[in-house]
């Protein structure tokens, strides 16, 4: 157990890995939940352990876990100790965890969540919902973050907030990357600042929703439902649309960056803006969009983001391409091949994506691209998505 404290509440409260475990007698969805995976983002944390000690655990049908993420780097309020335990979640690092002798303060960490998930995965029963929540250096309207497979989109899309595509295609081992590739319903909420009261309430609402929404909870055994509801309403500005990330300034070394002054996300930019200072050198945008998540923080490796609105006609469009399983079509272009057609993995030759624009590979459903000298693998959440789990529920038959 670890103490842990919150700036906008000034507050400190005491949690352990599982902040709580609630088993509904009737049968349902399976609800698993991450607060603190950052651990200067506390909001996540201290609104699960408000949420789940409210709940009358006879009004739940299925069950719900509330987990802590970094509990060494929550106890210290940092964002991690050694390494960012957001960015360690690839295959391989997974594979090596049981061989390794001598283990980091954030493997040791990804020991004990990956456990309790396997532990989740084998005992408990789908529908399967895992929600990552987060908050941000900067000011940001609530936004969901999700990987590109239309079970996300479509659960998403219930939530009276914006929602951001294609930011796995630029980060590398998040949790729920991991997961989404598993093919389950996985996204991140990012409630807000990290030390506004907002980003606390916005959290309490978001959960609130996502239970009545997985059926997980009836609406009328929701206290306020409706103002939960407007509450999201508010703080997103009544925004809605669905955008897509166009560009990362990455860092080499966060102590050499500095953004400017009092940007925040969904801000309007234009192409040329001065945005930066790296190694004394201007950082200026290189499109006429809105900035996304800029770091005003000492540590992560992610300067900021570029994203671009999506049309709502190339969303459909998409919908309709995955629905029919019009992928395969796109491997009939030369130099562009099946590295593993059951896992929706494509080896597409480099030269080849000189003449094919990023948006076509996106509208097949491939993203989250690895690269080497000579070729690229796409992957394609949609062939590994469990849509035979969701397909009979509401939200996901709701025409959006």
């Amino acid at each position: 157990m670890v103490e842990i404290y919150n700036k906008a509440l000034k507050t400190t409260i005491k949690v352990n890995r599982l902040i709580r475990k609630i088993k509904g007698k009737e049968k349902g969805a399976t609800m698993v939940y991450f607060g603190g995976i950052h651990g200067n983002e506390t909001a996540g944390v201290f609104a699960l352990k408000q949420v789940l000690e409210c709940i009358n655990p006879k009004h739940v049908k299925g069950t719900i876990y509330g987990i802590s993420g970094n509990l060494n780097a929550l106890k210290s309020n940092m964002r991690f100790i050694d390494q960012d335990l957001n960015r360690v979640w690839l295959n391989e690092n997974i594979s090596k965890l049981e061989e390794k002798k001598s283990l980091s303060t954030e493997e040791k960490e990804q020991q004990e969540l990956y456990s309790i998930l396997k532990e989740i995965l084998n005992n408990e029963k789908g529908p399967f919902y895992f929600i990552d929540l987060h908050t941000t250096s900067s000011k940001t309207l609530p936004f969901i973050t999700i990987n590109d497979a239309l079970i996300n989109r479509k659960f998403s899309s219930l939530f009276p907030v914006p929602i951001v595509l294609g930011i796995e295609e630029y980060l590398d081992g998040p949790l729920l990357s991991y997961i989404n590739q598993l093919g389950y319903v996985s996204l991140g909420f990012e409630s807000g600042q990290h030390d506004e009261l907002s980003a606390v309430t916005n959290n309490i609402a978001f959960i609130y929703l996502s239970l009545v929404y997985a059926g997980v909870l009836e609406q009328n055994k929701v206290n306020d439902f409706e103002q939960h509801y407007d509450t999201l309403v508010k703080a997103s500005h009544k925004n809605k649309e669905i955008f897509e990330v166009v560009y990362l300034h990455r860092l080499k070394k966060t102590e050499d960056f500095k953004m400017k002054p009092n940007f925040k996300s969904f801000q309007s930019v234009k192409k040329g803006e001065h945005l930066a200072t790296e190694q004394n050198v201007s950082i200026t945008s290189p499109y006429t969009a809105k900035i996304f998540m800029p770091l005003y923080q000492t540590k992560g490796n992610e300067g900021f983001f570029i994203i671009k609105k999506i049309h709502p006609f190339f969303l459909r469009l998409s919908e309709i391409i995955r629905k029919l399983k019009m992928d395969t079509l796109i491997t009939l272009l030369p130099g562009i091949t099946w590295m593993d057609k059951e896992q929706g993995v494509l080896k597409v030759n480099l030269k080849v994506t000189k003449y094919l624009a990023k948006q076509i590979f996106h509208l097949f459903g491939y993203r989250n691209k690895q690269k080497n000298n000579t070729y690229m693998l796409l992957f394609n959440r949609e062939r590994t998505s469990k849509k035979n789990m969701y397909k009979n529920l509401k939200w996901y038959k709701r025409v959006s």
